[in-house]
């Protein structure tokens, strides 16, 4: 079998120079991804005649906003923002997006563990931890009412200065 053509005739195995060469060209090739992301909002404003005309003053007759973003490399957080200058274009508060996002973390149907773990990135306390909390605040303030009190029975206390509050 004297073919060179090692990748088509299956009886041969290939030549270990053939094999690096082919790989080589696989990884050489650039790869190209393209994506893009579009939010789009559609409205028109059709006026019911025969009504006072003040309304007519309070709306625009029609409006298209089209946001797009290249998506290829995009991660939660930025779609997020994305979505959120989307819901802002189109008349959404911003505590209300704020509260939605929210809802998307603290609802029933999240495990109480991707809650918490969210609570410890963002240092909040859920409201199942405020009497812990509440607790270890009660605990530290002790803890600084003796540490001055020590302070001030061992060591005296601060310097008086003219025109102190407490002169």
């Amino acid at each position: 079998m004297g073919t060179t053509d090692h990748f088509h005739n299956r009886h041969t195995t290939p030549h270990r120079g053939g094999f690096l060469l082919y790989a080589t060209l696989i990884h050489i090739t650039p790869m190209t991804y393209e994506a893009e992301v579009q939010f789009k909002f559609d409205a028109t404003f059709t006026p019911k005649f025969g009504t006072s005309s003040w309304t007519d003053d309070d709306y625009i007759p029609e409006e298209h906003y089209l946001i797009t973003a290249p998506a290829a490399d995009l991660n939660a957080k930025q779609y997020f923002k994305l979505f959120e200058r989307f819901m802002l274009c189109v008349g959404m508060c911003p505590s209300s997006i704020r509260s939605g996002a929210m809802s998307l973390v603290f609802n029933d149907m999240v495990l109480e563990v991707e809650q918490r773990k969210i609570c410890e990135e963002y240092d909040i306390t859920m409201n199942e931890d405020l009497d812990k909390k509440y607790e270890e605040w009660k605990d530290r303030d002790a803890l600084w009412v003796k540490m001055n009190s020590h302070y001030k029975n061992n060591f005296g206390s601060e310097p008086k200065i003219k025109g102190d509050i407490n002169d």
